[in-house]
């Protein structure tokens, strides 16, 4: 496995090892030992997600604040460009976002660690989105940033007419209006 780190974020991209010949390909999606000495963190999943969505959709930007979910994610199938906004009042990068396409042809995976805001767009037809979360989900602790915050300044590849939202992601708070981590539990 290749890591590499996102220069000052303490997002890690990872790029496993893919065995390939005439019949397809084989590659280790998730080795514990390995995943441990990549990070030099002792991270303990306790859930795996999986999402399918259309061309257009953006999924995000979510967080927990009580319990902070650190993920790794992955795209089984199409492409998407994965988005993370650090909310970490502590850190040097506070307030700042990072994107990275994902791809079922480039393999990467992407560990957030807790304390970022994360949200993804699909640029494919359609796409699978695999994630494992070292918390469980909490409805009543997840909040939202909205995608198009004009502090984020995130540059997403699409219209914003074209964008497809749910209604929670519609109506998420500003980032001046959004619960800051102080620390991370």
């Amino acid at each position: 496995m290749r890591v590499t780190s996102s220069s000052e974020f303490d997002v890690l991209v990872l790029e496993p090892e893919t065995f390939s010949d005439n019949r397809g390909f084989f590659f280790e999606s998730w080795n514990e030992k390995r995943f441990q000495d990549a990070v030099g963190l002792n991270v303990r999943f306790v859930q795996d997600n999986h999402s399918n969505s259309k061309k257009n959709v953006l999924r995000g930007l979510h967080y927990q604040l009580t319990k902070p979910q650190g993920k790794l994610v992955r795209v089984a199938r199409g492409r998407v460009l994965d988005v993370v906004v650090d909310l970490r009042r502590f850190s040097p990068t506070f307030g700042q976002h990072l994107a990275i396409e994902l791809s079922e042809k480039n393999r990467r995976q992407l560990w957030i660690p807790p304390g970022y805001a994360h949200g993804f767009l699909v640029l494919s037809n359609s796409a699978d989105f695999l994630y494992k979360t070292t918390d469980y989900y909490t409805p009543g602790d997840e909040y939202c940033i909205r995608w198009d915050d004009p502090d984020l300044q995130i540059d997403w590849p699409v219209a914003p007419i074209n964008v497809d939202l749910s209604s929670k992601d519609r109506e998420g708070s500003s980032f001046k209006n959004a619960f800051i981590y102080e620390k991370i539990l």
